[in-house]
């Protein structure tokens, strides 16, 4: 992993989305299987039908290690785009993570493997493998535009992309904001004085 998306990994999510204005933000829907998980990588796309998952298998054949799987399957919550043997394959490989707007299966053999997967939730239907599907192309997913190469984070919070044009800029704004939430929670903690002044100046913008 590079130096970037490590300094991107230890920023919460919430400071990456307030350094973009919010725009760049994943439906809230799409949350980690445990809340522990984190990730930050390189984006490889996935476009998919609903209920076709071939395009997903060439993924992990194609992808680097330390990628994430960014896959669109149209926010479909009916099949699943994969289960705990194709997430353990992913893990295998060195793949970083996956993020899916859709649905995965055979959760407590996800959660057991304990590599970070985002998704809408499960089922129980397994996607069929017609072969119907693109790999590293723009996609849309959970509302949000994604490039090949674009950097995702994801937290407990949700996930959030970069845009490899304005990254390094993200990531000053996302610091910075960090570096002032730290000096309002030690100025103000514990100490009422502090947090009247403060809801004072709030309520008078």
């Amino acid at each position: 992993m590079d130096n970037l998306l490590n300094e991107f990994k230890n920023l919460p999510t919430t400071c990456i989305s307030d350094g973009m204005d919010g725009l760049n933000n994943l439906h809230p829907s799409i949350k980690p299987l445990k809340e522990e998980y984190k990730l930050a990588g390189r984006a490889f796309t996935v476009k998919i039908p609903v209920g076709d998952n071939l395009a997903v298998l060439k993924a992990i054949r194609n992808a680097k290690p330390g990628d994430i799987l960014v896959v669109d399957a149209k926010g479909d919550q009916y099949r699943a785009i994969a289960g705990d043997f194709v997430v353990g394959m992913m893990q295998t490989l060195g793949i970083g993570g996956l993020v899916v707007d859709g649905v995965i299966r055979d959760i407590v053999g996800i959660k057991e493997l304990n590599f970070p997967v985002f998704s809408r939730g499960t089922a129980v239907a397994a996607s069929s493998k017609a072969g119907v599907g693109e790999i590293n192309v723009p996609i849309s997913c959970g509302g949000v535009t994604i490039n090949p190469g674009d950097i995702v984070v994801g937290d407990a919070d949700g996930v959030v992309v970069v845009p490899q044009s304005i990254e390094q800029e993200v990531l000053t704004k996302s610091q910075n904001k960090l570096k002032k939430d730290q000096l309002r929670e030690e100025k103000i903690s514990g100490n009422r004085e502090a947090i009247f002044k403060h809801l004072d100046e709030m309520l008078s913008k």
